[in-house]
């Protein structure tokens, strides 16, 4: 191929350009390919995609020529949808090895952010284990650094529900980091995982549980039968993490809540038990306050564990 092929647009079409079998990208936002799609029938593409050229010979036929995608499979995609039968196009020069088909396409996706964590962390594994590149050099050629790599690795260790969560969205790239801290711990990754669901923990929140459940010793075996059904049905009654802590006399019950609300239903809770006790007096305190509960509430913090003491137990 002559040098200047290479820095030459030309219009090839469509269904002559092959996939590129090493993009990393699996998934495509179809709303996002459809409003693509729109600007491409008006305007056409204005960005050259970039493909390999090969001649190849087949008996009877003579030579045919191919076209395989390197970069720019959005595009063409969505040029497909808009009807377009030809598409500008660069021609890379020379016989691209897979190894760097792979490189190119993960680059293209990371400088345009759009491949998510799951398919990059599947990308980076095909670049370690398939051509024997160490995390190191992964980075170098992404512009990352080792830990990025290895940390973004790490995400594959998670259950298939949760990177399905992640290739949807539906919980970030930082909830990965509370989860992993729980790998050894399927029950409780599990129901951290259901409550990040369910009550939209932020990213902060989450860590802070799982911490407490990674540093926390065997304090279930100090505990009776039944303080232990007790916890759970505590745990039910108010609908988040409830904890009985045991000490030579007595103990305390923490209740954990992520957000205002939380706090009010607990609340809400515990004045349910205290009201049909009390009889209105006739000049009974405001409402607010007369449905508070005699438990002592003490924070350490805005986003710590609140401790309820003085409970029988």
């Amino acid at each position: 191929m002559n040098p200047y092929v290479a820095d030459s647009i030309f219009w090839v079409e469509v269904e002559r350009i092959k996939p590129n079998p090493f993009q990393p990208r699996k998934v495509f936002d179809e709303a996002a390919l459809q409003s693509l799609s729109e600007s491409i029938r008006q305007y056409g593409v204005l960005q050259p995609l970039v493909v390999t050229r090969k001649e190849i010979e087949r008996p009877g036929e003579g030579i045919s020529v191919e076209y395989e995608l390197i970069a720019g499979e959005r595009r063409l995609r969505a040029a497909k949808l808009a009807g377009v039968i030809q598409v500008p196009v660069v021609i890379r020069a020379g016989e691209d090895d897979d190894r760097m088909k792979l490189e190119l396409a993960i680059i293209e996706n990371l400088q345009r952010e759009d491949l998510n964590a799951v398919d990059r962390a599947l990308a980076f594994q095909r670049l370690y284990s398939e051509f024997g590149l160490k995390h190191a050099e992964i980075g170098k050629r992404v512009g990352k650094s080792r830990e990025y790599v290895s940390n973004t690795l790490r995400i594959l260790m998670l259950p298939e529900p949760m990177q399905t969560a992640l290739r949807e969205r539906r919980i970030s790239e930082g909830h990965t980091r509370p989860l992993l801290m729980l790998i050894d711990k399927p029950q409780e990754q599990n129901t951290l995982f259901q409550e990040i669901l369910t009550r939209h923990l932020n990213v902060r929140d989450s860590e802070q549980v799982a911490r407490r459940i990674a540093t926390e010793k065997a304090r279930k075996t100090d505990l009776t039968p039944e303080l232990l059904l007790l916890e759970r049905e505590l745990t039910e009654k108010f609908g988040t993490r409830v904890r009985i802590e045991k000490k030579e006399q007595g103990g305390k019950v923490l209740i954990e809540f992520f957000s205002v609300d939380d706090l009010a239903h607990i609340r809400a809770m515990i004045g349910m038990g205290e009201e049909h006790k009390r009889t209105p007096a006739p000049h009974a305190p405001a409402a607010e306050e007369a449905a508070m509960p005699t438990a002592d509430v003490e924070a350490t913090s805005d986003d710590d564990l609140y401790s309820i003491s003085n409970f029988s137990v």
